[in-house]
């Protein structure tokens, strides 16, 4: 049965989708809350009346924002209730087959950021990614979100104020960024305790999400001393069995760790001024299921 060609409906949808699942994704983080919706934006796009828009990309970002923002809310309340820190669901090699969606899921959406944007309400994680992020002009996001050009601002703003310390993070050339997690993934195997701690800013931070499905710290953990412990110690407890892999996570350099040759974890990072700032460790066995789970 011969394949049936796909509608011009089809095919500006399929132009666009990389960037619907891209704001999707950072808006949710979590790939099938993203991928559905995506879908749920098909299906609308698929039973309007196409001819009277004008513009396809803008109907759809904005059903996809709107749709976004209405399953935050619900997610926030969820994970008022979830089991320790939430982290992300990372996306492994983050490349989606073509040069437009590799550029539309470029640049900020390490886990790292993505941590830091989840101590925004979802109005304001729309309008500060549509504007910082997708670089839609003001005018653009209100009409996006349905709100006034000053609301729109002033909740950017407010946006920009809550991640400004934590932005200085971001944009480390990835040249850079390779460069001095091989050294950290060098250390960490051998566990080399002055090593690791040389390449460890002063204020690191090590989150860790195990979702209440596998034990993590109930707590963040702060110091170059407490994050060299833990790795040394990982060793120590597992000896001959740990297994660290480079890995491109969220479009950065991170690493999988196995334990037995088995996935344990993957590891994020957050990098300034050429040491490690955050290590954002994802055990949620969940939010790991589109990693290989054996070595």
């Amino acid at each position: 049965m011969p394949i049936a060609a796909p509608t011009d409906s089809a095919l500006v949808f399929s132009r666009l989708r990389p960037r619907l699942f891209a704001i999707a994704y950072r808006m949710l983080g979590v790939r099938a809350d993203a991928e559905d919706v995506v879908q749920d934006a098909w299906l609308r796009w698929d039973g309007s009346e196409q001819a009277a828009l004008q513009s396809p990309e803008a109907w759809l970002v904005t059903i996809v924002t709107r749709l976004s923002i209405d399953r935050l809310r619900v997610a926030k309340a969820e994970r008022e209730s979830y089991a320790g820190w939430w982290l992300p669901e990372p996306l492994l090699e983050v490349d989606e087959h073509t040069p437009e969606s590799q550029a539309e899921m470029a640049g900020e959406l390490g886990v790292a950021f993505m941590w830091v944007l989840e101590r925004l309400s979802p109005d304001e994680r729309a309008a500060f990614l549509l504007r910082q992020v997708f670089d839609y002009d003001y005018s653009e996001v209100a009409g996006l979100l349905g709100k006034s050009e000053a609301a729109c601002r002033q909740m950017v703003h407010r946006a920009q104020e809550r991640v400004q310390q934590d932005r200085k993070r971001f944009g480390v050339d990835q040249d850079a960024h390779r460069s001095l997690l091989g050294k950290f993934l060098d250390a960490a195997r051998s566990g080399q305790a002055a090593a690791i701690q040389a390449l460890l800013a002063a204020n690191v931070e090590l989150v860790s999400d195990g979702g209440g499905k596998v034990p993590s710290f109930p707590r963040i953990i702060h110091g170059i001393g407490a994050v060299t412990r833990l790795f040394c110690r990982t060793l120590d407890k597992y000896p001959g069995q740990v297994e660290y892999r480079s890995a491109t996570l969220n479009g950065e350099p991170g690493f999988l760790r196995y334990i037995g040759g088995q996935l344990e974890s993957a590891l994020a990072f957050g990098i300034q001024d050429g040491q490690i700032t955050g290590i954002y460790v994802v055990r949620n066995p969940d939010k790991l299921t589109g990693i290989p789970q054996h070595i």
